[in-house]
């Protein structure tokens, strides 16, 4: 009965003792209920804490930044286009009293935060156009963005941007947290995405823009190429032209050359013009002879003297 009695009471004690005490991480933050109330001060710092046993309760809270992650959900823009918004936020909790009492835990917290966001995403996407949702800047048009034909920017100009839309859906969030003990840290769109009518039309949209586009630049080219032919032609009869008046002044000195030859030959004496005459004889006869032709000559010609 003693062993036994003494057990009993030991066990007691460690049922006390691990009633009593509790250890708080650096990751924590606690507060003590008593009876479902909130007794004390929230407990920030971290090690080995006190509480009374059975009575008083340990509700411990992350102090880390924590994961909201929203579900998709089809919004319409100013300019009634449908599209599909994907958004995420990080947020902590910085009264753990307030949160305790207005929200309970993170499950309660969650769904206080699909209501918020989702509604000022909604807000702020309904009051500005798809444009300005999709595009952060007024950044320079690219070549294919570039009408060079026309002189005009493809690429519509935005007062607002995505970034600036995130922002206006973080203000306003954050300032619809502070009675519920949290802070809203951050909000992003993750993903922006248009319902399937809508992403036909932009399919359609820059179909039609790159084959103006291309339409535009096969022109372009076309005439570049009628220039580049145009231009060829005319270097081509520039060159013959000059090659014809060459080859007529190359030729004409030549006969000259050939008349002053010519002349210098009959210019000497009776022995050296007798040659010459036979040699350009001998020629005619090689041009004009073959065994096929028949001549009737008579030897007091020229022609024939030199065979007489």
């Amino acid at each position: 009965m003693r062993i036994a009695l003494a057990i009993a009471v030991s066990l007691f004690i460690l049922i006390l003792l691990g009633g009593t005490l509790f250890i708080v991480q650096e990751s924590e933050q606690v507060i003590i209920t008593q009876f479902g109330k909130p007794v004390g001060s929230p407990i920030n710092t971290p090690g080995l804490k006190a509480k009374i046993p059975l009575i008083q309760k340990a509700h411990r809270f992350d102090k880390r930044f924590l994961e909201w992650d929203g579900d998709s959900n089809q919004l319409p823009t100013k300019d009634k286009r449908f599209i599909w918004i994907d958004t995420y936020a990080r947020w902590r909790i910085t009264d753990p009293l307030l949160f305790f009492q207005r929200l309970r835990d993170e499950r309660g917290a969650h769904s206080r935060l699909d209501d918020i966001l989702d509604g000022e995403t909604r807000n702020s996407i309904a009051k500005h156009e798809l444009v300005e949702l999709i595009r952060s800047t007024n950044r320079e048009a690219t070549p294919g963005e570039y009408d060079q034909t026309q002189d005009e920017i493809m690429l519509e100009r935005i007062s607002i941007g995505r970034d600036a839309i995130r922002a206006e859906v973080l203000a306003n969030a954050q300032s619809r947290t502070l009675d519920l003990g949290i802070e809203i840290l951050d909000v992003q769109f993750k993903r922006i995405n248009y319902v399937e009518e809508v992403r036909t039309k932009v399919y359609e949209r820059m179909i039609a823009e790159r084959r103006r586009i291309a339409d535009r630049f096969r022109s372009e080219g076309e005439g570049e190429a009628s220039r580049i032919r145009g231009e060829k032609e005319l270097e081509l009869k520039r060159i013959q032209s000059e090659a014809y008046r060459r080859a007529r002044e190359i030729t004409g000195r030549a006969d000259a050359k050939a008349i002053l030859i010519s002349a210098a030959a009959y210019n000497r004496s009776a022995d050296t013009r007798s040659f010459f005459e036979f040699l350009k004889t001998m020629e005619t006869y090689e041009r004009t002879l073959d065994g096929e032709t028949s001549l009737i000559l008579s030897t007091d010609g020229d022609f024939y003297k030199f065979l007489k």
